[in-house]
C-alpha cells in the first residue's frame, strides 16, 4: 500500500509568523518534520504542501516534492484535509500521512507507529495523543460573571476528584502525526459531515509520552523546543 507524507506549512499564521521557516536548534523549523518524514521506513514520498517560497525551498533542497499551495486554501480559514486532498495533484497514495510543518520535535519513531497501526488493524486514520496530565477534562469547571464555579459537566464539582492519581486516563492530540486512508481523506466513507470527518469511523490512537511532541505556535514554544533539541543533538554526538 502506497505511503505518502504530505507536509502542510502555511506561510500565515496569527499567534507567530513564519514559523515554519523559523529557527530552531539552528535549522529551519520546518527541516526536522522533513528528516522525520524521508527517514521513515513506512513512508514512500515525501510532499511539502505550502504558498511560503521559503518553505518550498528548504523542502525542494532535502529531498521532498513541492506543491505550490493556491490562496483558498491557504487562510486561516483552510482545513487540514481540503489541503491535503488538492496538495496529492492525482497522486495515488493510497495511505496518507499528514505532518505540520511547526512541529520540530516529535516522539522517535512516531509516524512508523502511526502507519504500521493503521496497516495492521484496517482501521481508518491513527491519531497521536498524549495523557493531558493535570489539565484533565474532569478538572474543568465554569465561572460565571458573579464568580461562581460550576462542573464543566454534571453536577459534581472537578467529577467528585481531588487526588491527580485517582483521575481516569485521559488524552490529548499532540500533533505530532495523522495517518489517514485515501477513502477517508476524500470523505467517501458516508461519514457525517463535520469538521473531522476525514478522520474516518474506526479512529485510533497511538500514545506517547506527556511532552514529547512540541508544536511552535508561541515565541514560549521556540525556546522550548530549542532546549530539547540541543540536548537530543549532545547525547548524539
Amino acid at each position: 500500500m502506497s505511503v505518502l507524507a504530505i507536509i502542510l506549512a502555511r506561510r500565515g499564521s496569527k499567534g507567530l509568523p513564519g514559523k515554519n521557516t523559523a529557527s530552531v536548534a539552528g535549522r529551519p523549523c520546518i527541516a526536522w518534520t522533513i528528516d522525520e518524514a524521508l527517514a521513515a521506513e513506512t513512508v514512500e514520498s515525501v510532499l511539502v504542501s505550502s504558498d511560503d517560497p521559503a518553505a518550498l525551498d528548504i523542502g525542494s533542497r532535502m529531498g521532498a516534492f513541492c506543491f505550490v499551495r493556491p490562496p483558498e486554501i491557504a487562510d486561516d480559514l483552510a482545513t487540514i484535509d481540503e489541503a491535503a486532498r488538492v496538495s496529492l495533484r492525482g497522486d495515488d497514495a493510497q495511505t496518507v500521512v499528514l505532518l505540520y510543518g511547526n512541529v520540530p520535535v516529535r516522539a522517535t519513531g512516531i509516524i512508523d507507529r502511526a502507519v504500521r497501526l493503521l496497516e495492521e488493524t484496517g482501521c481508518d486514520s491513527v491519531q497521536s495523543y498524549e495523557p493531558v496530565g493535570k489539565h484533565h477534562p474532569l478538572w474543568t469547571a465554569r465561572v460565571d460573571e458573579e464568580g461562581a464555579v460550576h462542573p464543566w459537566e454534571g453536577k459534581v464539582l472537578n467529577g467528585g476528584v481531588w487526588r491527580r492519581q485517582d483521575l481516569p486516563p485521559a488524552y490529548i492530540p499532540t500533533g505530532g502525526v495523522i495517518v489517514v486512508r485515501r477513502e477517508a481523506l476524500d470523505l467517501s466513507l458516508g461519514v457525517e459531515p463535520g469538521p473531522h470527518a476525514f478522520l474516518g469511523r474506526d479512529r485510533r490512537g497511538v500514545i506517547d509520552e506527556q511532552g514529547s511532541t512540541i508544536d511552535i505556535d508561541e515565541p514560549i514554544d521556540l525556546v522550548v523546543a530549542q532546549a530539547v533539541l540541543e540536548s537530543r543533538l549532545s547525547r548524539a554526538a
